[in-house]
């Protein structure tokens, strides 16, 4: 939003909005790339640490549901994998890491 000061306020504002957690509750602890989507959307990834013992409050409108994933699986390089799909006649690869 225009309002926003940085990506890491509109990060912080739109985590509240969508899943009910307050900035209270996360440390900012830096970002990654911009990456532009297949669809033409900019999206500034915010990376942050939440401190336990929230409680969440999806909006249903905009989140269907809430996960946690233990940073031990997201940091072994064997649940690391690379895919890609066609979309207006372009490649879009990505990464992912199912859980």
């Amino acid at each position: 939003d225009p309002s926003d000061a940085s990506p890491e306020a509109a990060a912080l504002r739109e985590t509240f909005e969508e899943i009910g957690l307050g900035p209270d509750r996360v440390e900012i602890i830096g970002r990654m790339p911009d990456y532009v989507s297949g669809s033409g959307y900019r999206i500034a990834p915010v990376l942050g640490i939440v401190r336990p013992d929230f409680s969440l409050t999806l909006n249903s409108e905009e989140v269907d549901a809430a996960f946690e994933v233990p940073l031990r699986f997201l940091m072994d390089p064997a649940n690391h994998g690379r895919d890609s799909r066609m979309w207006n006649d372009l490649e879009w690869v990505f990464y992912e890491m199912p859980y």
